[in-house]
């Protein structure tokens, strides 16, 4: 199962990649544990406070929320796609 993750802002620059694939992710808790492996500490800081995910991360399954899913536990398909990006403001 592939999983299509795009970084934004702040996580593309952690990463060093604008868009990733991620191969064998059940769900957006593990997607968030396997991105960190493969990108390393800059990423997990930018993600996490500690073991929990900042306030300033929004993710997004398909161009939906993944709050209006199951948070974290919300299950991941072959083809989908995530973005990864921080709070967005206009003005």
């Amino acid at each position: 199962m592939a999983v299509t993750v795009k970084l934004f802002a702040n996580f593309r620059e952690a990463a060093g990649v604008d868009k990733t694939v991620v191969e064998g992710a059940a769900d957006i808790a593990s997607l968030l544990k396997a991105l960190v492996a493969k990108f390393g500490d800059d990423l997990r800081r930018n993600l996490f406070d500690g073991e929990k995910l900042r306030d300033t991360v929004n993710i997004l399954l398909n161009g939906k929320s993944v709050e209006l899913h199951e948070g974290l536990n919300t299950k991941l398909k072959d083809g989908d796609v995530v973005a990864i990006f921080p709070p967005v403001s206009g003005g």
